[in-house]
């Protein structure tokens, strides 16, 4: 007769060895966490400086939306009185700030010292050239200093925003806090 025991099929041959003598191919749950708990600090770094990027591209595209918008609140407000605007339309200040913190950034966003401006600007080319602004304007008033002498310089305004970002956990974050800044120019007249 046989000895049927002894066979790699045998029940004998198939049974598991005891916890502390199983091989490490045997023991894949505990890979699978040590495993886990190397990769998972990487992961989070990455996808912390993924949501910082995305929230950084997002504000600054919110703060050049609401330069803008402060551009044409002055145009909606001053463009049909006196000029220049700054000293002539009361209510100029009120309409850009409101028009600046209308947007998802809110009261986060500031005008910069200075802002809003206007200057007096004549088309050269592509491009807008400076001529003059309201405590020296251009002598003769004419675009001459541009190369169009039969021109007359534009009014226009400017607005220029700040805004601090800072970003989420910024210890894991390749993103610094800085300051985001936008302008917008609007002709009035």
């Amino acid at each position: 007769m046989t000895d049927f025991r002894a066979r790699s099929g045998s029940p004998e041959s198939s049974r598991k060895a005891p916890p502390g003598l199983r091989g490490p191919i045997e023991n894949r749950h505990g890979n699978t966490m040590i495993e886990f708990a190397l990769i998972a600090p990487t992961l989070v770094v990455l996808l912390t400086n993924a949501v910082n990027f995305t929230a950084l591209t997002w504000d600054q595209m919110e703060v050049d939306y609401s330069a803008q918008m402060g551009a044409r609140a002055a145009y909606t407000t001053c463009s049909t009185g006196p000029l220049p605007a700054s000293s002539n339309c009361a209510g100029l200040n009120n309409a850009v700030t409101a028009a600046v913190q209308s947007t998802a950034l809110g009261t986060a966003i500031t005008l910069a010292t200075g802002s809003p401006a206007e200057t007096y600007y004549c088309i050269s080319g592509t491009t807008l050239a400076s001529v003059g602004d309201y405590s020296s304007p251009p002598n003769p008033f004419d675009c001459s200093a541009a190369g169009n002498a039969g021109v007359t310089p534009g009014d226009y305004v400017e607005v220029d925003v700040t805004y601090s970002y800072a970003p989420t956990l910024a210890g894991l974050s390749f993103l610094s806090a800085r300051t985001l800044t936008a302008k917008a120019m609007q002709r009035l007249q």
